[in-house]
């Protein structure tokens, strides 16, 4: 395992800063695969999915942070899409963070995992490379009327009765039975929440006294119910856009270290209770704000760190591609088999980065599915600080557990693609951008 030596500060002294929010439908077509292809193709939709974000202007290069209602962007094409992003909004990709929110009734963008499995159906090809030049006509008309930034404001909110971890029994060190997103197992619903954080993080941009726009960030897997066939950005869209709805003000929503936590324990996975789970969220994000505190904004900087996590070579690509050629195999492990290849077979680093707003206030950005350890791990290096983290950055990795998950078995570590090791170098990338 080794992280490339090759850090980015990129420091932007006291002057104006300017933002630029942007808003794009990504919706797929009926007929185009979701998850990858491992749940239902669409067959309509319940609400459009969403590409949200801002771009932020200084005498340096712009920053964006963009938030997709796609399950997963991976390895090739999310650096595809921030050229694509980067090149609309007159900067680089390096300083592009872009995140999936990681439905699940939302497409997979893994073109490379399609080309090892032409027979089957794993990502619109067509349809997504649409949906990305829409954003970036987004960008570039948002770009023509920004508005300047004086302040920002930070607050959280405890949410109650949604995430719980997904890995709470354990038996003589291993874990057993795991409730996902939805259980109804009375015995797994009724253990303790287990390691979570349990608050929501809001940061809002101001010009004066006028609302420019708010960026949320939590940590679990956004999914109430999935698989039917049925388009939907879930509750944690359902109550980002009704807080966009209520104040005429842009609200984005950014999935945390959710890797290991669902709302499992609170959720049986029927339809009632997706309005439920988004009235959660959307109380937590209203109460985050009720006591924000505003302050000057009088800088920002920018930190790019590129790292290259290794393979676990527990799962050599051989025994690898066996399994996905095996044809008696089923779809599901076929489709599993060729994104773990994807990820073995990618040879760029990955952009882990953070901005820095004033002296207390950072955003980092991370890739895959992050366990919430490394989240809690970030608030600890920053105590006193507000630290706000988003995951699900590039899917090449899928889940990034500690290295004693491995030994703990359960379901996150079989998915894991990089090796146990690689909780080192996240944690000390995580410092780094920190600093």
């Amino acid at each position: 395992m080794k992280t490339l030596l090759c850090l980015f500060l990129l420091p932007i002294q006291a002057f104006a800063v300017q933002i630029a929010t942007f808003r794009a439908d990504v919706t797929p077509p009926v007929g185009a695969p979701l998850c990858g292809g491992l749940v239902k193709p669409a067959l309509g939709v319940s609400e459009p999915l969403l590409a949200l974000g801002v771009v932020l202007l200084s005498d340096e290069k712009p920053v964006v942070l963009c938030a997709v209602d796609f399950c997963e962007i991976r390895g090739a094409d999310h650096i595809h899409w921030r050229e694509v992003l980067a090149k609309a909004a007159g900067t680089s990709a390096e300083r592009v963070a872009l995140h999936s929110l990681h439905q699940h009734n939302a497409p997979l963008v893994d073109n490379a995992a399609q080309k090892l499995l032409p027979e089957i159906g794993i990502i619109d090809a067509a349809a997504t490379e649409k949906a990305l030049a829409g954003v970036a006509a987004n960008i570039e008309a948002a770009l023509k009327a920004p508005q300047a930034v004086t302040h920002i404001s930070t607050g959280e909110a405890k949410v109650l009765e949604v995430a719980g971890n997904r890995r709470v029994q354990v038996i003589d060190g291993k874990v057993g039975k795991m409730r996902g997103s939805g259980s109804k197992d009375p015995v797994l619903r009724a253990l303790p929440e287990g390691l979570i954080d349990p608050m929501l993080k809001t940061i809002s941009f101001w010009n004066g006294d006028k609302k420019l726009a708010a960026l949320h960030y939590y940590a679990t897997h956004p999914m109430s119910y999935y698989g039917d066939g049925i388009v939907s950005h879930d509750f944690a869209g359902i109550a980002r856009e009704k807080r966009t709805q209520e104040e005429g003000v842009p609200h984005i929503y950014f999935t945390g270290c959710g890797g290991n936590i669902g709302a499992g324990k609170y959720n049986d996975g029927t339809p009632p209770m997706r309005p439920l789970l988004a009235g959660r969220i959307h109380a937590a994000m209203v109460e985050s704000e009720k006591e924000a505190k505003r302050v000057p904004l009088t800088r920002i900087a920018w930190k790019h760190v590129p790292v290259v996590l290794q393979p676990d070579p527990e799962f050599p690509e051989e025994r690898v591609m066996k399994v996905m050629q095996n044809t008696a195999t089923s779809t599901s492990q076929r489709i599993a088999a060729a994104l773990r290849i994807g990820f073995i077979r990618h040879r760029e680093p990955i952009p882990f980065t953070s901005l820095h707003l004033g002296d207390d206030v950072c955003l980092i950005h991370l890739p895959g599915e992050s366990f919430v350890e490394y989240q809690l791990f970030a608030q600890q290096q920053r105590a006193g600080g507000f630290v706000c983290t988003a995951s699900y950055g590039d899917g090449v990795t899928g889940y990034i557990p500690l290295e004693h998950s491995f030994k703990e078995g359960g379901y996150e570590p079989t998915q894991a693609y990089a090796a146990p090791s690689s909780e080192k170098v996240m944690k000390q990338t995580i410092s780094e951008l920190l600093k």
